[in-house]
Order: structure tokens, then sequence, then C-alpha cells
């Protein structure tokens, strides 16, 4: 089973790679991108209840250490991002402002790279034993977000997307240890 938890994590990052390459769909694109991110969220989920049903402490995985960290910090950055956009997707559905276009531009420009960043830099922190590495990422991220947090709508987007984003990097690392 393990190596079925393997395959489902491996899955599960060409998905999102191929959700994340599909950009800002729009119309039928976007359902299928939707999809995706759901279906890869799902393999996460099949990957960590069978890692979790097959592992016993100290068990030899057969997998060299170095793929289970590219593995987990490729679905981290992959994943992110589209999760993120469907992430804002439900939460607009909430939002009083339906009326606006899907077109609109985000707020907060250039979110899509330092959302890459972020995630990157969380879960490259985190496999390096230095867990406190996060709060300098975020510290950053606020402090180079901090004057365009006066509209209240690239706030919320702010703090959904540094979220969203942060516990995509944290589960990928999760799940890198749940293989080794």
């Amino acid at each position: 089973m393990y190596w079925t938890a393997w395959a489902s994590l491996s899955l599960a990052a060409v998905l999102s790679c191929t959700a994340a390459y599909m950009g800002y769909a729009m119309g039928q694109r976007a359902r299928w991108r939707e999809v995706l991110i759901v279906i890869s969220g799902l393999l996460a989920l099949t990957t960590a209840v069978l890692s979790v049903a097959t592992g016993t402490p100290g068990h030899s995985s057969h997998v060299p250490t170095l793929y289970v960290v590219m593995l987990s910090c490729i679905f981290a950055v992959s994943f992110g991002g589209p999760f993120t956009e469907l992430i804002f997707r439900l939460a607009a559905r909430n939002d009083s402002e339906l009326s606006r276009k899907e077109s609109d531009p985000s707020p907060l420009r250039g979110g899509l790279w330092i959302g890459l960043l972020e995630r990157a830099a969380i879960v490259s922190t985190l496999w390096a034993g230095w867990p406190e590495g996060i709060a300098i990422v975020l510290a950053v991220k606020g402090l180079g977000r901090f004057s365009e947090l006066k509209d209240h709508r690239a706030a919320e987007q702010f703090i959904l997307g540094t979220f969203s984003s942060s516990l995509v990097a944290a589960g990928s690392y999760g799940l890198g240890l749940l293989l080794l």
C-alpha cells in the first residue's frame, strides 16, 4: 500500500501542475481546472490515509529522501495557486460584490508569483528543519503588502491567500513526512 500512496501523491502533483499550467481560466476551462484541483486534493488525502494506514515507526520506504522532498515541494508550489484561486471563487460567491465581472483585476498585483515563492519558501524552511522561517516569510510578505491593505477587498484577498497558501505548503510537508 505504500507504493499506492506514493503513486497517489505523484498523480496529485501531475494533476496540480496541469491545473497550474491552465492559468487563470475562464468558462469551461475554469470548470476543468476546478475539477483537477478537487481530484488533486482528494488524491493528497488518499496519500495521507494510505500512509498512516501502512506506516509503522522506523519502516523503510525504499524511496530516496530527495525524491520525497522534491515531490512534496512540487505539489506545494503547483497545488497552492489553483487551490487559492478556488478559495477566492468560493469566497466571492458569498460576497456582496457578485455584480462585478470575473475579469476584474485583482486588487493585489503580482499575487501569483508571490504565492509561488511563499509556498516554496515555507515548504523549504520546514524541510530544512527551521520552522521559524515561516514567521520571516509571512512578515516579509505582510510588510511588502502593507500599503495595499487599506482596501478591504485587498485585505480579505491577502488573508485568504496567505492562509490557503501556508496551509498547502505545511500540508505538503506533512505528506512528505508521512511518505518517509
